[in-house]
């Protein structure tokens, strides 16, 4: 039987009603229980229960701040009905109240989870009994309240962490020890989970050779600002992130969160763009100055006719003693010296009249043969490398003359202590990633006439101005500056492109490339090359221009290989005793600082026996090996790099 009692004081509706669960089947037992509660003077509310049926439909109806139980019952005891509250899931105190429980009866009921028993007898110890369990209770429900939270708030952060799309890690202000990372920080580095707790931030650190790039300044500027690290990879790659951390408490350690976001390809685009934009700037200052230079040669060679014409027209007049003749005919050989300039400035404004013809250029090049050693000396070498079965090109015989030899020139003019010079011919395909890289060159086969010296080179600042008119690195009165500039327009004009590569103290290579005529060639200088130019070998690029490494990278990654990058030597060096797997090929520039791709090579070679080495550098193959920087034989790519040009001969050193 159930019975429900309730006793309600005055200020019952500002107090909480102390909410009771009496089992007892007594009902003097029960009135003297009620009778204890409701002299404590505050609001009570009390359900009276004898049986497990009546007690389980109590519990069911929840929110019950003590339960008092007597020890035996007809149908129910004490424990029983603890039980029935423990299987209830609900943290309600449970307290005995008893006439006849002993001490050991007292002590087994607090051990199966009674809170407290009280004698029948003594029923003043009831209220601060229920006072001090009820307490306790609502600071467990407090503490499982905050718990719950914390729970979730963690849950909502470890899922913030997680799924974030830039990586993130949690890692030892002492130790520098990885504590925790999230998925995209796997992804991006390559180390599993349990890698990187085995590490710490100093294994994703670059070298110290490599931990100043020299384009740092460059990013900074790109990253407005923000702190730039250089991070390596788990395949050797680097990648260059921008860093944001945040001191935290992490599980009782002084801890840093820090998120990283890989700005490579950005930067990478962002340089590529500058470099786009300054071609377009080069090219844009150089069309005004044609402009310019063609408007004033074309009013200028009007007044030269003019001078010219007169000068004739006197000198017919005057009889061969005659004191004025001399100085008619210095003046008209100055008229004619202004008047190879007016057709050199023509030439480079492209506005010159042209007679193209079908040429072959080796022919060219081996009728010029006597004329240029004698321009040469004979403290110049001179070695002439043309193509077999070379494609004809639509020009000016006139005029290829002139580029050939105002090239020859300017590579005489940059050995004045002798030297080598050689002259190379090849068909070439100059492809789609090519064109886009360099302003104003459309994508499609050509031939190439290169010059090559062994001279002092130039620095970046003279490549930039060494086609506009004028400009020359000459003293005073030895030259007009006008040689190169009129070689870039007669190219230009033919529908050319002019690349230069120069190192300081190396010398330079000036690469012109003339449209191939369609249908006139008899094969390609490069013979066909496989089907599949795919691979999955391991290749160790080194490389120090960061545009170039990242060309060579994408290409390669892209078709499948796997690249192990490196900036110089030293980077190169440290990779190849930390990677533990097969290094199937080293690709090296043969041209760097503090050690050369040669150098390279060979401590690579005695570290790693059986590594094949393919060599690239912005001269031509000839040229290097004629100039002895390399063997003959050696595996050589010539720059400008193109995808499948690179391919190919990649294939050919892995499958030879």
């Amino acid at each position: 039987m159930a019975i429900a009692e309730r006793n309600v004081s005055p200020t019952a509706w500002v107090v909480t009603p102390l909410r009771v669960l009496l089992i007892e089947d007594s009902d003097a037992d029960g009135k003297s229980v009620i009778a204890e509660l409701r002299g404590s003077g505050r609001p009570i509310e009390i359900r009276r229960v004898g049986t497990a049926d009546d007690l389980r439909a109590a519990l069911a109806l929840g929110n019950w701040d003590v339960v008092i139980s007597d020890w035996a019952l007809p149908s129910l005891d004490a424990i029983s009905a603890l039980d029935l509250v423990k299987a209830s899931g609900q943290d309600i105190p449970f307290i005995v109240a008893s006439g006849t429980i002993g001490e050991e009866l007292a002590v087994s009921a607090l051990r199966a989870g009674a809170h407290d028993f009280v004698l029948k007898d003594k029923m003043a110890r009831l209220i601060p009994a229920i006072d001090r369990e009820v307490g306790e209770a609502r600071i467990r429900e407090a503490r499982r309240r905050a718990e719950k939270d914390l729970r979730a708030s963690e849950a909502r952060y470890r899922a913030l962490f997680e799924n974030s799309p830039l990586p993130m890690w949690v890692s030892d202000m002492v130790t520098l020890a990885f504590l925790a990372v999230n998925e995209a920080a796997v992804r991006q580095y390559g180390y599993t989970r349990e890698e990187l707790a085995s590490m710490t931030l100093a294994d994703l650190a670059s070298p110290p050779e490599a931990a100043e790039p020299s384009d740092r300044s460059d990013h900074a500027a790109a990253s407005e600002t923000r702190p730039l690290s250089r991070h390596r990879r788990k395949d050797g790659s680097f990648v260059l992130v921008e860093v944001n951390h945040h001191d935290v408490e992490f599980e009782g350690r002084a801890a840093r969160l820090v998120v990283t976001n890989d700005v490579t390809e950005r930067l990478r685009s962002e340089d590529a763009l500058r470099q786009t934009e300054e071609q377009l700037r080069q090219t844009q200052k150089l069309e005004a100055i044609g402009s310019l230079a063609g408007g004033v040669a074309h009013d200028f060679n009007n007044m030269l006719s003019v001078i010219l014409s007169y000068g004739s027209l006197v000198l017919a007049e005057l009889k061969p003693g005659d004191p004025l003749r001399d100085d008619i005919q210095e003046m008209t050989r100055a008229g004619e010296r202004a008047a190879e300039l007016t057709r050199q400035l023509l030439a480079f404004s492209r506005q010159q009249v042209l007679a193209p013809q079908l040429l072959d250029l080796n022919r060219i090049v081996h009728s010029m043969n006597k004329m240029l050693h004698r321009l040469l000396g004979e403290d110049i070498e001179l070695s002439l490398l043309t193509g077999h079965r070379l494609g004809k090109i639509v020009a000016d015989p006139s005029q290829v003359e002139q580029v050939l030899m105002n090239l020859v020139v300017n590579a005489r003019d940059a050995m004045l202590g002798g030297g080598k010079v050689s002259i190379e011919t090849t068909n070439v395909d100059l492809d789609e990633a090519y064109a886009k890289a360099h302003v104003d060159v459309t994508a499609g086969p050509f031939v190439m006439l290169a010059v090559t010296d062994t001279g002092k080179g130039m620095d970046r600042d003279t490549m930039r101005r060494i086609f506009e008119p004028f400009f020359t690195t000459k003293a005073q009165g030895k030259g007009t500056g006008l040689g190169l500039s009129t070689v870039f327009g007669i190219v230009k004009q033919s529908g050319g492109h002019i690349w230069v590569y120069s190192e300081i103290g190396r010398g330079s290579t000036f690469k012109v490339y003339f449209p191939r005529a369609h249908g006139t060639e008899e094969n390609a200088s490069e013979p066909p090359g496989p089907i599949h130019l795919f691979g999955s070998e391991t290749v160790l690029l080194v490389e120090d221009e960061d545009q170039v490494r990242n060309l060579v990278r994408t290409i390669l990654r892209r078709n499948g290989y796997n690249v192990l990058e490196a900036q110089n030597g030293g980077e190169a060096f440290l990779i190849c005793e930390q990677y533990g797997a097969k290094i199937h090929l080293l690709l090296t520039d043969l041209v760097m600082p503090r050690m050369s791709g040669r150098q390279v090579a060979e401590r690579l070679l005695a570290m790693r026996p059986g590594i094949k080495v393919l060599y690239v550098s912005g001269y031509t193959e000839n040229a290097a090996v004629h100039h002895g920087v390399l063997d003959s034989g050696i595996a050589f790519l010539e720059k400008p790099i193109t995808p499948n040009a690179l391919l190919r001969k990649l294939r050919e050193v892995l499958d030879g």
